[in-house]
C-alpha cells in the first residue's frame, strides 16, 4: 500500500512537474498543404514533426496536414502564408520564383552532381542566405527537404550523350530556365502543366518528359515510355515555410520547437526520399524500361552546352545568389 502511494504520489510530482513545461505553448492547429500524396517521402517528414510537437509541447501544438493539392497548389498556399491566412507549405523552389527571384539558382541546369553536395549547400551559408530572402517575401523557411534529381524518358532512343537530345519531343515544366536548358539541348521542348503529361505520351504528341525517378514510376510513365536516362540535369529542394506574419505572434518556444520538428523532419525525410528513389529506379527496369546512366565526361559535354542558359538567366536570378551557390559548391568539392 505505501509503495503505491509513493508512486501515485511521484505520478503527480511529474504532471506537476511537467504542467508549466507545457504552460509556454498555446493550443494550436496548423495547417500543413502540399502537392503530393502522403505516402510521398514528404508525409515520413511530416509524420516526424507531429511526433516531435506532441512530444516537446504535450499535444498542445499540432499539424493538420492536407495532401495532394487538395486545399490548393503551391503557389496560391504560399501567397496565402505571405497574406497571413495559413500557415504553412511545403513546396519545391520551383513554383517560388515569382516571389524570390533568387530561388531560379535551384532550376540551373547540372549545378550538383549529387545529394551530398546539395545537403552541403542547403545546410550551410547559402542556405541560410535564401532564407533571409524569403523572410523579406513574408516567408520563413524551417528547413530544406528534398524533391531530387530529375532524369529524362522518351519512347524514341537512349540519352547517352549531347548528340542524343537532337530533335526529341520533350515536355518542361512552365518555366523558362528548363525550357532554355531543353532547347539549347537540342530537344523540341514543350511547356505543359503535369495533369497533361500521360496523355500526351501516349498519343506520341511528345516524345518524352523529365521527373524524379519516384514521380515516373508513381505516374506510370513507364507504361508510355520506352527509354530512361540518369541524366541528373536538375535537382530542386522542397522547403518547409511558415507565415512570417503568423510565426512573429509565436513565442520564441513555440518557434524554437517548430523549428526542430522540421530539422528532425528533415532527416527522415531525406533518408526516405533517396531510398525510395532506388527502390523506383529497380522498380522501373524491373518493369521493362531500358535504363542507362550518363557517364561523368558526358555530362560534362552537357554541362558544357547549356552554358548559354547561365549566361542568360544569371542577370535576371542575380549574380550574389549564383555566386552564393558555386562558392559553396567549391567548398564542397574541396576546390
Amino acid at each position: 500500500m505505501i509503495q503505491r502511494r509513493t508512486l501515485v504520489a511521484f505520478a503527480a510530482t511529474a504532471l506537476l512537474a511537467a504542467a508549466p513545461a507545457f504552460a509556454q505553448f498555446a493550443d494550436r492547429t496548423i495547417k500543413f498543404t502540399n502537392g503530393v500524396n502522403e505516402d510521398h517521402p514528404v508525409g515520413v517528414g511530416v509524420k516526424k514533426m507531429q511526433e516531435i510537437l506532441a512530444a516537446k509541447t504535450g499535444g498542445k501544438m499540432k499539424i493538420n496536414a492536407f495532401w495532394g493539392g487538395s486545399a490548393g497548389n503551391d503557389l496560391q498556399a504560399t501567397q496565402a502564408l505571405r497574406a497571413g491566412t495559413q500557415e504553412m507549405v511545403c513546396t519545391s523552389s520551383s513554383p517560388l520564383v515569382g516571389i524570390v527571384k533568387e530561388l531560379g539558382v535551384f532550376d540551373l541546369p547540372f549545378l550538383f552532381a549529387n545529394e551530398k553536395e546539395a545537403d552541403a549547400v542547403l545546410d550551410g551559408p547559402a542556405g541560410v542566405y535564401f532564407n533571409k530572402k524569403l523572410e523579406e517575401a513574408g516567408l520563413v523557411n524551417l528547413a530544406y527537404w528534398e524533391n531530387g534529381f530529375r532524369n529524362l524518358t522518351n519512347s524514341k532512343r537512349p540519352v547517352a550523350k549531347v548528340e542524343d537530345f537532337e530533335g526529341v519531343k520533350v515536355r518542361v515544366m512552365q518555366n523558362n530556365i528548363f525550357l532554355d536548358t531543353f532547347k539549347t539541348l537540342g530537344t523540341n521542348a514543350v511547356p505543359m502543366a503535369f495533369p497533361e503529361v500521360f496523355t500526351a505520351l501516349e498519343t506520341k504528341t511528345i516524345d518524352g518528359q523529365e521527373n524524379p525517378f519516384v514521380t515516373i514510376e508513381t505516374s506510370k510513365f513507364n507504361e508510355v515510355q520506352k527509354y530512361l536516362s540518369v541524366t541528373r540535369h536538375a535537382y530542386t529542394p522542397f522547403l518547409v515555410l511558415y507565415s512570417k506574419k503568423l510565426w512573429d505572434q509565436l513565442s520564441p518556444q513555440e518557434q524554437s520547437v517548430l523549428r526542430e520538428a522540421a530539422i528532425e523532419g528533415q532527416k527522415v525525410q531525406r533518408i526516405a526520399n533517396r531510398q525510395l528513389n532506388e527502390k523506383s529506379l529497380a522498380s522501373l527496369k524491373a518493369k521493362g524500361m531500358v535504363v542507362n546512366d550518363v557517364t561523368p565526361a558526358e555530362q560534362a559535354r552537357m554541362f558544357a552546352k547549356v552554358q548559354p542558359v547561365y549566361a542568360k538567366n544569371v542577370p535576371t536570378i542575380g549574380a550574389d545568389a549564383v555566386n552564393q551557390v558555386l562558392d559553396a559548391l567549391k567548398k564542397a568539392r574541396g576546390k
